[in-house]
């Protein structure tokens, strides 16, 4: 994904993305909970709920790691398509989360932390993670979200 696709000062919807100066994982929740009121609920095809909740733990998790662990957050952009929500988070770290977890695994012993990258890896799709030149990373993938009365 490229840079200037990512979150501005200030609110600037571009081919369907819907950008925004999130600085909280708890606005950043709160702003995947409207951009899934305005495409789904709002066009009479209601989302899931629990495809919603898995999204809002997939937001809130991807910004609160750019927070503690990417040295604060520097992007946040989502893009609805017509199957769900394509999501990109840019941070100062160039550090790459490590690739564990995902289907059947979890954190190793009792240690505190740990618990958010897998949980992501579990509940997104085509998830990405791109160095930027000019430091830091961008990470995207797709939440998948459902409406009510869709098969599975």
């Amino acid at each position: 994904m490229r840079e200037e696709g990512l979150a501005p000062a200030r609110p600037v919807p571009a081919r369907g993305a819907s950008r925004t100066s999130v600085k909280t994982a708890a606005a950043a929740r709160a702003h995947a909970r409207a951009v899934v009121e305005a495409r789904w609920n709002d066009a009479g095809r209601p989302a899931r709920e629990e495809d919603v909740i898995d999204l809002l733990l997939v937001v809130s998790e991807l910004v609160t790691n750019a927070l503690r662990h990417g040295g604060g957050l520097a992007g946040f952009e989502m893009t609805p398509l017509r199957d769900g929500i394509r999501i990109a988070v840019r941070d100062h770290s160039d550090t790459v989360p490590a690739v564990k977890g995902g289907p059947g695994s979890g954190p190793a012993g009792h240690r505190v932390g740990g618990y958010g990258w897998p949980l992501v890896v579990r509940l997104a799709r085509d998830i990405g993670v791109e160095k930027r030149a000019g430091g830091g990373k961008t990470i995207t993938m797709f939440v998948p979200i459902r409406t009510v009365g869709r098969p599975d």
